[in-house]
């Protein structure tokens, strides 16, 4: 399972929205830095509405979405990556994660101390990726030193030095390592030292459950600061969310429509994570269950099958599937055979987003 680690500075809201995330989660949300040392970790289902479609077509007895896990990641501070506010462990947390929550504060309260005094998303975002920054640099160098002295003698070692200080003329210019275009063989050479700011991010706007519906001016200096780094900003509200946890599913639709929403910002905020970590759905739906499954992007058949179990790769002879769309329009699996929509795929097909799928092997 892949996870995604919220970060940001202290007291911007990272512990109340985990807590959001994960209903049951023990993250402690205070109003002091430093209230979270060690990181919680919580599994969080996929919001997904083909999930309630196909489980009514096949009457399935129960309903299974796919899950992600969340990680919450104390606060960074300024000089972290020289061990700041126990920065060394927290960045070892961040090293662990296969990509980023970024969770910006876009809301004023003088009720709640901001960790530099004042609200500004745009410092507020350059201290956490200059620490990232100052952290992968340490790491490169240490790593540089023990390769250049190989590189004399091995081609892989000169190799890796090249794309070793290509990185480190990226980071010196305030660059984060996910900016440089890397080839295949220069990922492969890198990808041991899990840079940090090679790490997919998105950007968690916080705001006020006031400004929730339209944004803010502070959410738009969040969105000039992702535009240069291709990444995708969702609002949020960790105080809209908190709330959301106690009410029943009727209370929570009037709850948003009179904030002029339709949804909270933490199921944007799940599935934008998922699809930024490459993740793909496919559905398996009978009488018994209707079921969503991860992948990864570009999976074959007997790949895919082998999430739901390793006999099910191992003994692969095909796959039958039929397209989410084309299933919904013809109203049962039956219909879809009838229409030819429904095919057999072999060793070699790559599931899509979507795909609905059965499974023929041979134990």
């Amino acid at each position: 399972m892949l996870t995604a680690g919220i970060v940001g500075l202290p007291n911007v809201g990272k512990s109340t929205l985990f807590n959001a995330l994960v209903a049951n989660a023990k993250a402690t949300a205070a109003n002091f830095p430093f209230c979270t040392i060690e990181p919680n970790t919580g599994i969080v289902a996929v919001p997904d509405e083909r999930l309630k479609v196909l489980s009514n077509i096949s009457n399935s007895a129960q309903t299974v979405p796919t899950r992600m896990e969340f990680v919450d990641i104390a606060g960074l501070v300024k000089g972290a990556s020289q061990g700041e506010g126990l920065g060394n462990q927290f960045l070892s947390h961040i090293r662990a994660v296969d990509a980023i929550v970024h969770v910006v504060r876009c809301f004023e309260n003088d009720d709640i101390i901001h960790v530099a005094g004042s609200v500004d998303p745009i410092r507020d975002i350059d201290i956490i990726n200059l620490e990232l920054i100052l952290a992968d640099l340490a790491q490169i160098e240490r790593r540089l030193d023990r390769t250049r002295k190989l590189a004399r003698n091995n081609k892989e070692a000169q190799a890796e030095v090249d794309v070793l200080e290509k990185l480190v003329a990226v980071l010196n210019a305030g660059k984060p390592a996910r900016q440089y275009n890397f080839t295949d063989e220069e990922a492969e050479l890198v990808k041991g030292l899990e840079l940090l700011t090679n790490k997919p991010i998105i950007y968690a706007a916080n705001v006020s459950e006031d400004d929730l519906a339209t944004g803010n001016s502070y959410v738009e200096q969040v969105r000039e600061v992702a535009a240069k780094e291709n990444a995708k900003v969702v609002i949020v509200s960790a105080q809209v969310e908190s709330e959301l946890v106690e009410l029943s599913e009727e209370e929570r639709t009037d709850f948003l429509e009179s904030l002029g929403v339709k949804e909270g910002g933490l199921k944007s905020l799940i599935r934008a994570t998922y699809e930024l970590l490459g993740l793909r759905t496919y559905f398996t739906s009978g009488p018994k269950e209707t079921r969503a499954w991860t992948i990864i992007a570009g999976m074959l058949a007997p790949q895919a099958a082998g999430v739901i179990h390793s006999d099910f790769e191992r003994g692969f002879i095909r796959a039958e599937t039929v397209a989410y769309e084309d299933l919904v329009a013809t109203g049962a699996m039956n219909a879809a055979k009838e229409k030819g929509l429904v095919r057999s795929e072999g060793k070699e097909y790559i599931v899509q987003e979507g795909d609905v799928l059965l499974f023929r092997f041979n134990v």
